[in-house]
């Protein structure tokens, strides 16, 4: 067996591995669920409101796509505190697999889930308010979703160190970052009426241009080259955040290592 093959058989085991804890807690997972969707149709009943079908499609998209977005952040954030609930972090760790391979399986695993999760959100939202992609450009807003993922992911690998670091409250730093991220991207609303600081975080938010360039092709049925403004950027980010995000969850890891870091769960 090559060494290739092996690492690969590796991720899938921790995906497998979390497929099964998935089906293990899934009453969490169906609360989980049905607050995401209340959430969604919380937010794109605004727009119903207000009898502006464009307003109310912007918020479909920012609620659906967030949905996504939040849902792959979270389950790469919080790998290490998933295996620390379980008991099996020491375990894990010590194992004789590359942490590329946990990661890999953890991220796959992470957007299969995203996937099905939005999709049965984008189901609900379609059912109640209904969604006209006569016009919509459907090809820039998967192309702008596959780039944009990478830079997400890489940023989620760089959260799933502070439960790593900080025993105690790590878990609840990464939510404050991706309350964060909410909040400065224009999610639900343009970055343009967030104070001036507030726009300068935007920019440095990978989420600001996926959300961007995935109006653009699903409201105003811009092609992709007319998105590029908002790709580079996200490639960019995605070529940095995953490379550093491994090299920075290695120094983690080992400074965990020999400061005892495993063995503690509180």
């Amino acid at each position: 067996m090559t060494v290739a093959t092996r690492e690969l058989r590796a991720s899938y085991a921790f995906i497998a591995r979390n497929f099964a804890l998935s089906r293990r807690y899934w009453g969490w997972e169906l609360a989980f669920l049905v607050y995401a969707l209340a959430g969604a149709l919380a937010i794109s009943f605004i727009g119903a409101a207000q009898q502006n079908p464009e307003l109310t499609f912007s918020l479909i998209i920012g609620a659906v796509f967030w949905n996504y977005l939040s849902t792959v952040f979270s389950f790469i954030a919080e790998t290490i505190a998933w295996e620390r609930w379980e008991g099996t972090l020491e375990y894990t760790m010590m194992a004789p697999v590359r942490r590329s391979s946990q990661l890999l399986g953890s991220t796959m695993y992470a957007v299969m889930y995203g996937l099905v999760h939005t999709a049965i959100i984008l189901v609900v939202l379609v059912a109640f308010f209904g969604l006209d992609l006569a016009s919509a450009n459907v090809p820039t807003a998967v192309v702008v979703m596959l780039v944009g993922s990478f830079s997400v992911i890489g940023i989620g690998t760089m959260a799933a160190i502070l439960p790593l670091l900080y025993v105690e409250r790590g878990a609840q730093m990464t939510f404050v970052l991706q309350s964060v991220i909410l909040v400065v991207s224009g999610v639900y609303y343009p970055v343009e009426i967030l104070p001036a600081w507030m726009q300068v975080l935007s920019k440095l938010s990978p989420a600001t241009y996926i959300l961007d360039g995935v109006r653009a092709g699903l409201l105003d049925g811009a092609p992709v080259s007319a998105v590029i403004g908002d790709i580079v950027p996200l490639a960019v980010m995605g070529a940095v955040l995953i490379p550093t995000g491994l090299w920075a969850f290695g120094q983690a890891e080992r400074y965990a290592k020999r400061t005892g870091k495993l063995k503690r769960v509180g």
